[in-house]
């Protein structure tokens, strides 16, 4: 009986959840970047202005998940993140991964989808705070590597969608392409969530039996050493690093499965 309470009460908070997130998204687009538009005109501080308001907002919103029960977290190697230009590159097992990852990292840029910029619920804070949209084509690599150099903290997820149940998502060569052309090297971020929740094919209200349990796992920077000499070429580095990555994520989930 105790269970079946608490599993509805957790679809309940879960559906409450994305409703909040929702009109946080209205409010941010309709009352606050317009007032940072006033208040800041110049743009770049107009712009990391508006990326730390998402991150405090994205911050409190997973804190309203934890104390209404839906979930747990634990962060760790958090310190590795208080850098500025750094690739930051993650497995992709649910739907709220970009919300904790930005929640967590300071002056956050990330790569989003086209509709998202006429999404009403979106395109307030992904315009305001500058983010990369991925219908650039090839320029979407140079634009990636403009905004590391600038100081922006890039996350992006190789697997260009969420991993299926298998763990079997093939990488894509587009994050292995920014590391290797700008010769920067990759902060990895493991994350893993037990049960799993929110992943490919879920709908929200899929809530699983018990409260899930979110670790987000900062790992060791990974230099270009190893996969770009003088007599290599981009591709090749880009296509053994993307390899590598593939290894090093799948290893990393076989560990915890």
């Amino acid at each position: 009986m105790l269970n079946c309470i608490g599993h509805a009460w957790r679809v309940f908070a879960t559906g409450l959840s994305f409703a909040l997130f929702g009109v946080g998204g209205l409010a941010l687009r309709a009352v606050v970047f317009p007032l940072l538009s006033l208040c800041i005109r110049a743009p770049q501080s107009r712009k990391r202005a508006a990326r730390a308001t998402i991150r405090l907002s994205f911050r409190a919103f997973v804190g309203v998940m934890r104390a209404l029960g839906v979930l747990r977290y634990e962060v760790r190697g958090l310190d590795k993140l208080e850098r500025e230009g750094q690739l930051i590159l993650a497995n992709h097992p649910t739907l709220i991964d970009t919300v904790f990852l930005i929640a967590f990292v300071r002056n956050a840029d990330c790569i989003v989808k086209g509709a998202l910029w006429n999404n009403p619920f979106t395109r307030g804070p992904v315009r305001a705070a500058g983010y990369i949209c991925n219908d650039r084509g090839p320029e979407l690599v140079e634009d990636c590597i403009a905004s590391l150099r600038a100081g922006g903290n890039l996350i992006v997820f190789p697997e260009g969608t969420r991993t299926p149940r298998n763990g079997a998502a093939r990488l894509q060569r587009g994050a292995a392409n920014i590391a290797v052309r700008g010769t920067l090297p990759v902060t990895p971020v493991v994350i893993r969530c037990e049960p799993p929740t929110l992943g490919k094919g879920d709908k929200w209200w899929h809530v699983p039996p018990r409260q899930a349990s979110f670790t987000i796992e900062v790992k060791d920077d990974i230099g270009m050493e190893g996969f770009r000499t003088a007599d290599t070429s981009d591709v090749v580095a880009a296509r053994r690093l993307t390899e590598y990555l593939q290894q090093f994520f799948m290893k990393e989930g076989q560990q915890h499965a």
